[in-house]
């Protein structure tokens, strides 16, 4: 089946952000009295939205999680450092160039939107994506399907013409929802997933380049 539009994850698929995101929640942990946490253990947390992120934080630096009133000063640190460290993987752009003139491209992320199309705009990214959906729209967070399942509609492309690329378990919850193939980047921070998850249909890529050869 010719793959017709192509949905991508953000975090951890398109972009590495796991210093930013680690800078930013250890800059709150330490406003409140904690110790910093390392990278990789707050980029195991990333995923499921800003909020989630910020709670797990909070709790393993063994502080109040109150999100209500932590989530806006995480967001105002997360903004200023939103490209300090972030960079798009090696080999993204040439993938996106093979891939535009063949299919619709598009966003969905559990990211809010206004960091998202400011990272993609300060990345350059931008400009290939026809829809851009972050976590805190009317559409909710993945797994939730309603995001893509308003991108298809919009591009007027059978689901199973559609295949979403991500990392995580998150990801592939969210494509078997909505009834799209999955392509799942093990270069990515969400990976690996527990065995149980896979059933051995997905279609498993090493490297941002392999992504150019979708069918």
């Amino acid at each position: 089946m010719t793959t017709r539009l192509v949905v991508f994850d953000l975090d951890g698929t398109l972009i590495d952000s796991r210093q930013d995101l680690a800078d930013a929640a250890n800059a709150l942990i330490v406003e409140r009295g904690g110790s910093p946490l390392p990278v990789d253990a707050v980029t195991g947390m990333v995923g499921e939205g800003a909020a989630l992120l910020v709670r797990r934080a909070l709790t393993a630096a063994g502080l109040d999680a109150d999100v209500e009133k932590a989530l806006p000063r995480f967001l105002e640190l997360y903004d200023e450092r939103l490209l300090a460290n972030t960079r798009a993987y090696p080999g993204t752009t040439e993938v996106l160039d093979a891939l535009a003139p063949r299919a619709t491209l598009a966003v969905l992320t559990n990211k809010p939107q206004r960091p998202t199309e400011a990272i993609l705009r300060g990345l350059n990214l931008h400009l290939y994506f026809a829809q851009v959906i972050g976590g805190d729209t009317a559409f909710g967070r993945k797994p939730d399907p309603a995001g893509l399942r308003h991108i298809i509609a919009l591009a007027h492309v059978p689901a199973e013409e559609t295949v979403l690329v991500g990392d995580s378990a998150i990801d592939l919850r969210t494509a078997r929802a909505a009834g799209v193939p999955i392509c799942l980047v093990t270069y990515g921070f969400g990976f690996p997933l527990a065995v149980p998850e896979l059933s051995g249909e997905e279609r498993l890529v090493g490297s941002p380049g392999e992504l150019a050869r979708l069918p």
